[in-house]
């Protein structure tokens, strides 16, 4: 973040013109109109910008949208903030933690009315109270250029939510993505939890309550989110909602036809809620709610009927090997998770076991990483695993480390993939990234995660074990679910680069 330094606006010999009512809120942009009539009063420049070139266009563009937003703060009264300034042609605008307030939050949104280029606006952490997400709402009613807005941790409380509400209805802005959540806790604190003992431990880890959103906004936000097809991604991360804020969401997942995603973790849902929240949505975090083995139990039993989930995190929820045996069964039935993360949950070795038995058990199951990184395995484990991956080769287990395995055995599993890759290439007359390419079934540079997964168990030409797939996936990945194989170029780069320095290179 830029340690901006107050700018003051430049001052000009011109007539002063007062605002008719400084404290009138009857449209965001009644404040600037002082600014306009300025404008009127230099016909000299007006007249010259019909002449210009299209670079000096743009450039005259920037300008006006610089002298706008330094007379909004003027008659705000605020500092203007030097990095919005020089950034405003930028897509991507980072203004969380700049204390704004709801007068320099209203400066921002005057300016970026007419703004073309910003498409991400970070704002999280500003006070910007219901004044605040007024003017950015208003703005975007104006603003078709804006997609993705941050909001987080600004205190919007129930007045906050019904403005956001009533905005949502209306279905008139580009705005797919909305971030309402909260400020994070210490994740070093988290870290450390073991077991049983994480949840206790969470329980007194201090951090706000985000906007201070409860049930009773909850409530407001799913009735306009009920008939609001544009939002796509919703985080509603760190708030206050209980398992009647989860019932309002799952009676609005049944008739929401855009949302795709939704965050709800650390708020505190526990067994009705966490059910109703499973319907309809793709993508689910329940991270840190702690609805225990019940609702596990429940959990299990919608994981059984559902056919629309992709992605759920469960983390953090103190399940221990009981809930993880209810979780199971419905693994057995259900055709469309891919990513099951189970994270610093209480579970053991025998836990695990039961989660990668029921993938087994089903031929149509579509898991493709189930996290378990804090469970300890051991080479028993792993032979089921191999087991299982020889029927569902697109699985990837993480876990924490395998006990008692000896050296000579760890050596063995970490041979350098690429090393491999690379003497066959040698062998064949072929370069690697054409060995890659071979995986493809169109002969693409990219594929999704799970395909190339299950290609590279598959192929015999270079046998991999699973440790060294995963090495392979973390390399060539250029996004969260899809491999690059332009990657492989760097990757034998660094690595030949290793051989040379007598050492490996980790990326």
């Amino acid at each position: 973040m830029d340690n901006d330094e107050p700018l003051e606006p430049e001052t000009k010999d011109e007539p002063e013109t007062k605002p008719t009512s400084q404290n009138s809120d009857e449209t965001l942009y009644c404040e600037a109109e002082a600014s306009v009539a300025v404008e009127k009063e230099k016909p000299a420049r007006e007249s010259s910008e019909t002449d210009l070139e299209i670079e000096d266009t743009e450039k005259f563009f920037t300008t006006r949208q610089n002298e706008l937003y330094l007379e909004a703060c003027r008659l705000m009264s605020v500092v203007p903030v030097s990095y919005f300034l020089r950034n405003m042609e930028e897509s991507y605008m980072n203004l969380n933690h700049h204390g704004l307030g709801p007068n320099g939050t209203k400066a921002i949104a005057i300016a970026l009315v007419s703004n073309t280029s910003v498409v991400t606006l970070e704002l999280a952490d500003n006070g910007l109270m219901e004044e605040g997400i007024l003017s950015l709402l208003e703005m975007l009613q104006e603003n078709y250029y804006l997609q993705e807005l941050n909001v987080s941790d600004n205190d919007l409380g129930f007045k906050g939510a019904k403005i956001i509400s009533e905005f949502l209805q209306r279905n008139t802005s580009s705005l797919w993505n909305l971030q309402l959540s909260g400020e994070e806790p210490d994740r070093a604190r988290i870290q450390e939890g073991k077991g049983a003992l994480v949840w206790k431990a969470l329980q007194t880890t201090p951090f706000t309550a985000g906007n201070n959103f409860r049930d009773e906004s909850a409530e407001l936000l799913c009735q306009a989110l009920a008939a609001n097809y544009q939002i796509k991604t919703l985080d509603l991360s760190h708030n206050q909602f209980s398992d009647k804020g989860g019932e309002y969401m799952g009676q609005m997942l049944a008739l929401n036809v855009g949302l795709q995603s939704l965050d709800l973790s650390w708020n505190h849902f526990y067994i009705r809620g966490a059910v109703a929240l499973c319907n309809g949505l793709r993508k689910l975090d329940l991270s840190m709610n702690g609805f225990g083995n019940e609702g596990a139990t429940a959990l299990g039993e919608v994981l059984r009927l559902n056919s629309s989930l992709v992605y759920l995190d469960i983390s953090i929820n103190d399940i221990s090997n009981e809930g993880i045996s209810k979780i199971s069964k419905g693994l057995e039935f259900n055709e469309s998770l891919k990513v099951l993360k189970l994270f610093l949950n209480p579970m053991s070795m025998d836990g695990a076991v039961l989660l990668i038995l029921s993938i087994k058990r089903n031929p149509k199951s579509k898991m493709e990483e189930i996290d378990i990184s804090n469970v300890l395995v051991s080479e028993q484990f792993l032979k089921i695993l191999d087991g299982v991956c020889a029927i569902h080769p697109q699985l990837d287990v993480v876990y924490k480390a395998v006990q008692g395995l000896s050296a000579k055995k760890t050596v063995l599993l970490w041979v350098n993939p690429m090393k491999l890759i690379q003497s066959y290439a040698d062998q064949h007359k072929i370069t690697v990234l054409d060995f890659f390419k071979s995986l493809s079934p169109d002969g693409k540079m990219t594929m999704p995660v799970g395909n190339f997964r299950k290609a590279i168990i598959l192929q015999d030409k270079v046998p991999l074990n699973l440790y060294q797939v995963r090495e392979l996936v973390k390399k060539l990945s250029d996004k969260p679910d899809t491999v690059n194989f332009r990657a492989s170029a760097s990757t034998m780069c660094c690595w030949l680069w290793g051989q040379v320095l007598g050492t490996w290179c980790h990326s």
